[in-house]
C-alpha cells in the first residue's frame, strides 16, 4: 500500500467533503423534485470509500455495490457531471437517463453498478472475479454489500463458490448498523456479522470504518491476499449513515442523539483534525478547498439542469426484442 503522506491526506479531504456536498445537494434537488423515486445518501460512510480506492489499483481493479452508489463511481473516476446528470434523468447522464439514482454504472472505470435487488450484487461481484481469474487478470473486485444483504441466501452461495474456486474477491458489508430501518441485533442472533465468513474458512474480520486509514490497512491486506492468488475475504466494515435510509425514511428507529454522538467521530473531521495536528494545511487552506468544492457540486447542478432529457426512442432502444419469439402471436394488439 502506498504510504499515506500529507498528498493523501488532503486528498482524502477534498474527495470525501465533495461526496458529503454532492449528496447534500442532491438532497436538495430531491425537495425540488429535480431528482424522482428512492434516493440512497452516503453522509457518514465516506470514509469506506476513502480508504478503499488508497488500497486499490484502479486502472484495472473493480468494484460494484448497492443502490447508495453515487459517490463510488465518482472515486473510481466518473465525471460527476454526468452522475449528476444521470440522477436528474437526463440524456447527458452515465446511462443516457435510464438508470437513474440506483443504477449508476461505468464500464470504463470498472464500476460495475448500483444494484436495487438487495444482495443481488453479491454473486455477480464472484462473478466477476471468476471472469478475471478465468482470463488470467491481474485484478481485484471489491464487492460491496449492506448489513441487511448479509442476512440473504445468495451471500452464503456466494461465499461457498468465491472459496472453492479461490476467487480475486473482497467482500465487504458496510454495516451502517440498520439495514433499511431494523437494527442488526433484531436481525439474527450474533450481532458480528463478519463471523458469517469463518464458516467457509474465509480470511474475515471487522473494520473501523469511520477511519480512513484503518478501512486502507484491511483493504489493502484483502487485496494483496486476492492478487497473489489467497482467495477471497470478508471484511465487515462498521460505518454509520447520518441521513435516513433513503429519503422516505422518517428514522422513528434511532434517536438523534445517537446520530449527533457518531457525528463526534465523523471521517472527514478525523481527517481534518490530523491535516492541522501535522500543520499540512491551515485553516484558510482547507477553507478555500471547501469553496472550491462547493463551486464544483454546483458545476455538477448546472450541468445537469441544463442538459436536455433523452428522446423518448431511446428507452426503446435498449430493449430487447425478437420477433420471431414463439408462443406470442404478434398480430394481438
Amino acid at each position: 500500500m502506498q504510504k499515506i503522506t500529507k498528498e493523501v491526506y488532503l486528498k482524502w479531504y477534498e474527495d470525501m467533503l465533495f461526496w458529503r456536498k454532492f449528496e447534500d445537494k442532491l438532497a436538495a434537488v430531491y425537495i425540488q423534485q429535480k431528482v424522482r423515486g428512492f434516493l440512497h445518501l452516503y453522509n457518514g460512510q465516506e470514509a469506506v470509500l476513502a480508504g478503499a480506492l488508497h488500497a486499490m489499483d484502479l486502472t484495472k481493479d473493480k468494484m460494484i455495490t448497492a443502490y447508495r452508489n453515487h459517490v463510488q463511481p465518482i472515486g473510481m473516476g466518473v465525471d460527476p457531471k454526468r452522475v449528476m446528470a444521470e440522477l436528474f434523468g437526463k440524456a447527458t447522464g452515465t446511462s443516457q437517463g435510464l438508470g437513474g439514482s440506483m443504477h449508476i454504472f461505468s464500464k470504463e472505470h470498472r464500476f460495475y453498478g448500483g444494484h436495487g435487488i438487495v444482495g443481488g450484487q453479491i454473486p455477480l461481484g464472484a462473478g466477476i472475479a471468476f471472469g478475471d481469474k478465468y482470463h488470467d487478470k491481474d485484478a481485484v473486485t471489491i464487492c460491496c454489500f449492506g448489513d441487511g444483504a448479509a442476512r440473504q441466501g445468495s451471500l452464503h452461495e456466494t461465499f461457498n463458490l468465491a472459496m472453492l474456486w479461490n476467487l480475486p474477491v473482497v467482500f465487504v458489508c458496510e454495516n451502517n448498523g440498520y439495514a433499511m430501518g431494523t437494527s442488526v441485533a433484531r436481525t439474527a442472533n450474533h450481532t458480528d456479522v463478519w463471523k458469517l465468513g469463518l464458516g467457509y474458512d474465509m480470511p474475515s474480520g471487522p473494520v473501523d470504518g469511520m477511519n480512513p486509514i484503518k478501512v486502507a490497512e484491511a483493504f489493502d491486506e484483502a487485496i494483496q491476499r486476492a492478487r497473489k492468488g489467497g482467495g477471497p475475504t470478508f471484511l465487515e466494515v462498521k460505518t454509520y449513515r447520518y441521513r435516513g435510509h433513503s429519503m422516505s425514511d422518517a428514522q422513528h428507529y434511532r434517536t438523534k442523539d445517537e446520530v449527533e454522538e457518531y457525528k463526534k467521530i465523523d471521517p472527514i473531521t478525523q481527517v481534518k483534525d490530523i491535516i492541522l495536528e501535522k500543520e499540512y494545511a491551515t485553516e484558510a487552506e482547507l477553507k478555500a478547498i471547501d469553496k472550491d468544492v462547493k463551486k464544483r457540486v454546483a458545476e455538477c447542478e448546472k450541468f445537469a439542469d441544463e442538459s436536455p432529457f433523452p428522446d423518448t426512442k431511446v428507452m426503446y432502444d435498449v430493449v430487447y426484442e425478437q420477433e420471431d419469439y414463439p408462443f406470442i402471436d404478434h398480430k394481438i394488439k
